[in-house]
């Protein structure tokens, strides 16, 4: 069964209180013919183009290197995979961009210039352009006669972007906006030939629009000057400078949606930016494992390679089992896209304004996946140099570099505790709107605490049945502690970050550790359950240490703020509903290392 026979769409942030049916979620292993073709050019361009220049991509003194290689991937498609076929791209769908996101991530600072053209420097334009707007740019994109960049941070205004300063006002003519302001950060800033730029329109009375607005700027304008190339932890071969602009004369058609519209723009994208950065980093996370597989294959001491021993061995089978869940996660939640996209169409919205709404329906997902990936990619990079010791120290061996090019992700698109904040903020004002029906399940589950538990032991017969009773109980322990907290808090619970972050914690090893359980079941429908005992052994692992997760998180949220027996109540609660049966799991993980081993790469 393909995932979409018989779709019940599900909303943004519903995972936590409905059950999700393995055939309606979308999983790898399901990508069509034409789809692998896309990653395996994605593959040749990586062994051809980037991995024999990876020293020298870093070591460049200027961008003809980054913008000649720029040109190649525009050459193969890679550019225009989101653009509609009108304007040269190939229009494909959002998950079959995520596979461009998800292999062309392994490619350190490649990755970064690729998809700050493709996403955020493409897209708004894409989304919010007029169609001569659209006419004018979109195929000079697509194929990269054109590179983009995006102009939002400054100085003053980094996570608090509406805070930012650089101002457009209208020339007495009424012909141009010229904008004056500093720009940092920006990717592929020396060499862009199109920035979209966000300021506050102030038409000379000094007060300038509460909220900003968005220009495409052409570099060819004038007034545009930058610093010097900012010397970087990592990522060193991307182009990053701060740019100004000084009465930079823009036409008045190229102000980008409507006025004051640029702060729903940067939001909007920054969805997008989020779960494709999620997926990139699964593409860097299976490159790193399979450097590491390879080393530890090679290495010998006392006699023997060291993938023999068990401390390495439970190394390589943890990568995998956290790479497998964010997998699993992001093709979900980007099927999940392309389905809301598909039913907001078919209800006669435009194309654009579905792909947007689609996006911003599943903002809670993208904002969690954000998270989890990036701190997959840490963890795998950091194994990395530990599994190659002394060499991975080296920067004569590619776990340096590894290390030090993942670090940006947990700051990229929203640092990571703004995305957790984010998650749960956006879900209790989905819950606040009515959008989700949260409070009735929350008040069922505080009933279920005082109650007796159910000690029976019938089982029903069926796939995963006590993992998915165990899953249906850590969304209990998620609405037990952030119903909790609601109700002690109310509006003041913005102010409790570190609950909140706590919570976040919660809802996000529940969604992974359910994404991989539901491919393991969809796939055993497809190719039996022999066929797929080590993605059975790591969804099982990734539920186990999730529960455990789960636990310790809830418990740091509920003993600040609870007491006495309210303390106690919960924690009794908590107990309950994050209890699984042990099984050996040192077992399974050696059955997923010793896989890794023999085949010498990634395993699933």
């Amino acid at each position: 069964m393909v995932a979409t026979e018989n779709k019940k769409a599900l909303k943004g942030g519903e995972f936590l209180i409905a059950e999700t049916d393995a055939s309606q979620v979308f999983i790898p292993e399901e990508f069509t013919e034409e789809q692998q073709m896309i990653a395996q050019t994605c593959q040749d361009f990586l062994e051809r183009e980037i991995f024999p220049r990876a020293d020298e991509i870093d070591a460049a003194k200027d961008t003809s290197l980054m913008v000649s290689l720029m040109d190649k991937a525009g050459e193969l498609g890679l550019l225009g995979t989101s653009v509609p076929e009108q304007y040269g791209g190939f229009g494909m769908d959002f998950n079959t961009s995520m596979i461009v996101a998800d292999y062309i991530g392994a490619a350190g600072s490649f990755a970064v210039a690729l998809s700050a053209h493709t996403g955020i420097g493409t897209l708004p334009i894409l989304y919010y352009g007029n169609e001569e707007q659209k006419a004018k740019y979109l195929p000079k994109l697509a194929s990269g006669e054109w590179k983009a960049a995006y102009c939002l941070t400054e100085p003053d205004s980094g996570s608090d972007a509406n805070a930012a300063k650089s101002r457009a006002v209208l020339n007495a003519e009424g012909t141009h906006y010229l904008i004056n302001g500093q720009k940092m950060w920006i990717s592929n800033g020396g060499f862009a030939d199109i920035f979209i730029v966000f300021a506050k329109i102030d038409n000379g009375s000094g007060q300038p629009d509460k909220n900003l607005s968005a220009f495409i700027v052409e570099k060819d304008f004038g007034g545009i000057t930058m610093n010097a190339e900012e010397r970087k932890l990592g990522i060193k071969g991307s182009s990053t400078r701060q740019v100004f602009f000084n009465d930079c004369p823009v036409p008045v058609e190229n102000l980008l949606s409507v006025r004051e519209g640029g702060f729903k723009i940067a939001v909007n994208i920054l969805n997008i930016g989020r779960i494709k950065l999620a997926v990139s980093c699964v593409g860097g996370s299976r490159m790193i494992f399979n450097r590491a597989v390879n080393y530890a294959n090679e290495r010998k001491q006392f006699g023997t390679s060291i993938a023999s021993f068990g401390a390495i061995q439970h190394k390589l089978a943890q990568m995998v089992v956290k790479i497998f869940a964010t997998e699993s996660a992001s093709y979900r939640a980007g099927q999940n896209i392309d389905d809301a996209i598909k039913s907001l169409m078919d209800g006669g919205m435009a194309e654009g304004e579905a792909k947007l709404k689609g996006v911003e329906q599943f903002a809670i997902e993208c904002a969690m996946l954000k998270v989890h990936g990036s701190e997959v990619l840490d963890y795998c990079a950091d194994e990395g140099v530990q599994i190659y010791g002394g060499m991975g120290y080296s920067a004569e061996a590619p776990m340096e570099r590894a290390y030090r090019d993942a670090r940006i992700n947990r700051i990229f698109e929203g640092t990571n505790e703004i995305n957790r904040l984010l998650s749960v903020d956006m879900l209790l004002k989905r819950a606040m709107k009515g959008e989700l029906n949260v409070m009735q399940p929350a008040m069922a589950v505080a009933k279920e605490i005082m109650s007796i538990p159910d000690f029976s032991t019938e089982e029903e017969e069926g796939l995963f049945v006590a993992e998915k009773k165990v899953l249906k109980n850590l969304k209990k322990a998620i609405l037990m502690t952030a119903g909790a907290a609601v109700q002690k808090f109310m509006q003041n619970l913005q102010h409790e970050q570190e609950i909140i972050m706590n919570v976040a914690d919660m809802l996000i090893e529940t969604y992974a550790a359910e994404s991989a359980l539901l491919r393991v079941e969809k796939l055993i429908g497809l190719r039996g359950e022999g066929a797929v005992s080590l993605q059975k052994d790591a969804a099982l692992v990734y539920l186990h240490e999730a529960v455990e997760k789960v636990n310790n998180a809830g418990r740091a949220a509920v003993t600040s703020f609870a007491e006495g027996d309210e303390l106690r109540g919960m924690l009794m609660g908590l107990k309950r509903f994050t209890k699984i049966e042990p099984v050996n799991l040192k077992a399974a993980r050696r059955r997923i290392a010793d896989a890794a081993i023999a085949g010498n790469a990634y395993p699933l």
